[in-house]
């Protein structure tokens, strides 16, 4: 049992004192074994390559005759001009030869440069990195892929995106003309609806079959893209489009559309103003924020609105909506309002309902809105969705929906409240106010007494682990680059987020492998602005793509990753209790299929290996202040650079 003194020191360093630390972190050492080997191969002379002539003298064969076929103007170089104006800072990709004429234009006709070309190791990344590239930069990423299997390889990643309403816009190599096919490689990978096994979670695709249609559908695949709701599309790039010359008459006629990006809808203003009536009246108004600010000035409008009402705000967690130490950030009841608003909430019955947990048996689910409460919504998720991909929740019941971008109705929204804010009602909401700040002080100090519990454990707390991280940086102008569900939400709970590139939220669709190749993506977008950008990062899910560490080290993109390496799929274990004690079978062997040990995998010699400073893994959590102290000096310098941390499960 810890000291009460011991407590409070615990508790100071959580608010930012400085915390003494311990022996710096474990360095990797090269096994002098290994050593002697990399000096006897590089003491070894590279033997010269034969000359054809020689290998014709060895073979009997005379060496191959070149058919040279050049063109100064291929199809490409047009596409890339197209593609040029819609102002892409650069193309992120795994080569792949159904776009070898549209990589080289872009390379050398383009100079590599707006956009330029960012080499990938798996297609599941080059998304995953556009994903979270646009969250910090609030700009579309281009992506090439592969043909079939350039596709399938990139389509979980699609469906994070999609799920994430983010625009990404992704050029997919095709050979439609099987005249062109020139092997059975390219019979194999090429396909005749070349989008059709994404188009369930894609808002729109083409495949166009002249440069001309290719110039119309690229400029439109952007501004269906950027329309809200922000969604994936994929054009189509025919292989003969790309490398064939192009013809005179397209050289003298063909012309670039411009380009026009609709302003996003709007609320109907009778229904805002009804909706300004119900929450001024309110007793005990709530705004539950998801996808709001799609841009960053949605936090100050969020902000502003939740002012105006003195309303509580609950956020959902999937964006950087609201600024973590205001003193109305999450608080409020959605069981105890009487006016529920939810904003770009992608599943409002679960807001409302609760649902019988998974260790009992059966399901029932409730209504946790009390009678007479009032629910209302503004989504742009009502313009927009699919049927087979049920991302969108069971039928919530509501009062009033507006079918609009949430971020583009706050101003009319907030404009009609105060017309409707009397003398009286300002009184009643200031009251509110402080009794809502309370509680907020309230769940801050619970949550500093909570992060004291294991604080010298082994393996370490993942909220020593946030605070560790926090001490070091709070006072750079840092951006947090993951999601922090796997680990308790521990930096929400602890830091101070309250700049649009603080937080850039979770996966959208959930699914794992996303979270690395975002946090590179993200980075890549910090670079410029000078930005220390962080990422607290899940093993199992480096595990799906590590190549991702390359593209960092190749790409020298500065990002400090700190691994959670609590080695297994702790979420899936947890299940796996529950499945057990319910038929009561015990919980013994509830680690089969789910963990990640025997081996243990050291991640530091893994993006060693890839060319990245590391350290670890730690154990023990005095090593781990003075470990993030020399990697941030690395990531500063503009390098990327991982800490292996052995970690709690959660």
């Amino acid at each position: 049992m810890a000291s009460k003194k011991t407590s409070v020191d615990r508790r100071g360093f959580l608010k930012g004192a400085a915390a003494g630390a311990a022996a710096g972190a474990a360095s990797l050492v090269v096994p002098p074994q290994a050593a002697q080997a990399q000096q006897q191969a590089q003491a070894r002379p590279a033997a010269a390559l034969p000359s054809p002539r020689q290998v014709a003298l060895e073979t009997g064969a005379p060496p191959p005759r070149a058919d040279v076929y050049t063109t100064d103007r291929p199809g490409a170089d047009f596409m890339v001009d197209v593609l040029k104006t819609l102002n892409f800072d650069y193309i992120f990709a795994n080569p792949g030869s159904s776009f070898r004429g549209l990589q080289e234009s872009f390379i050398n006709y383009g100079k590599n440069t707006k956009p330029e070309w960012i080499t990938c190791c798996h297609e599941e990344s080059s998304i995953a990195m556009a994903h979270g590239y646009y969250k910090i930069e609030g700009k579309p990423i281009l992506c090439m892929a592969h043909g079939t299997v350039g596709l399938q390889h990139a389509s979980m990643a699609i469906y994070n995106a999609w799920g994430d309403r983010v625009p990404v816009y992704l050029i997919l190599g095709n050979e439609q003309e099987i005249a062109f096919r020139r092997s059975d490689v390219e019979w194999a990978h090429s396909v005749q609806d070349a989008a059709a096994m994404v188009r369930d979670y894609t808002k729109w695709d083409d495949s166009p079959v002249s440069l001309g249609h290719f110039a119309e559908s690229a400029i439109r695949a952007y501004k269906v893209m950027m329309t809200p709701p922000y969604e994936p599309v994929v054009l189509c790039a025919n292989g003969q489009l790309q490398e064939e010359p192009m013809p005179e008459e397209d050289r003298r006629t063909l012309k670039i559309p411009k380009l026009v990006v609709p302003t996003p809808p709007a609320g109907d203003s009778n229904a805002v103003a009804e909706m300004a009536k119900i929450l001024v009246a309110a007793e005990n108004p709530v705004i539950v924020a998801g996808r709001v600010a799609r841009t960053p000035n949605g936090i100050p409008l969020l902000v502003e609105l939740a002012e105006t009402l003195q309303a509580g705000v609950q956020d959902r967690k999937f964006r950087m909506n609201f600024p973590s130490r205001h003193p109305l950030f999450n608080t409020g009841s959605v069981a105890a309002a009487d006016a529920i608003l939810g904003l770009e909430v992608p599943d409002m019955w679960n807001v409302t309902h609760t649902q019988t947990p998974i260790n009992r048996m059966g399901m029932e689910s409730r209504s946790i809105v009390k009678p007479g409460a009032k629910v209302m919504t503004i989504t742009a998720g009502d313009l927009f969705s699919r049927s087979n991909y049920q991302d969108f929740g069971r039928y919530a019941d509501v009062d009033l929906a507006i079918a609009a971008d949430a971020e583009a109705t706050l101003p009319s929204l907030i404009e009609a409240c105060k017309k409707l804010i009397t003398s009286d009602r300002k009184r009643a909401m200031e009251e509110r106010g402080k009794k809502l700040a309370e509680e907020h002080k309230r769940n801050r100090d619970r949550d500093f007494d909570q992060a004291t519990v294991g604080w010298d454990a082994s393996p370490i707390s993942t909220a020593r682990l946030s605070a560790e991280l926090w001490n070091q940086i709070r006072k750079e102008d840092w951006s947090f680059v993951s999601d922090t569900t796997f680990v308790s939400w521990w930096p929400l709970r602890l830091w101070d987020f309250d700049k649009p590139y603080h937080f850039i939220g979770g996966h959208g669709a959930y699914g794992i492998g996303y979270g690395a190749p975002a946090a590179v993506g993200a980075a890549l977008a910090n670079k410029k602005h000078g930005r220390v950008t962080v990422n607290i990062q899940c093993d199992g899910d480096l595990n799906y793509a590590p190549g991702v560490l390359w593209t960092a080290a190749h790409h020298r993109i500065p990002l400090l990753s700190i691994m959670h390496n609590n080695r297994g799929y702790h979420q899936e274990h947890m299940f796996l209790e529950d499945m057990a004690a319910r038929a009561g079978r015990g919980v013994e062997n509830a680690g089969v299929g789910v963990t990640l040990e025997d081996p243990h995998i050291n991640y530091a010699t893994m993006a060693k290996a890839y060319g990245m400073y590391s350290s670890g893994p730690i154990e023990n959590p005095n090593d781990l202040g003075p470990a993030i102290k020399a990697a941030l000096e690395v990531v500063k310098k503009g390098e990327p650079a991982l800490i292996d941390v052995v970690t709690q499960p959660r």
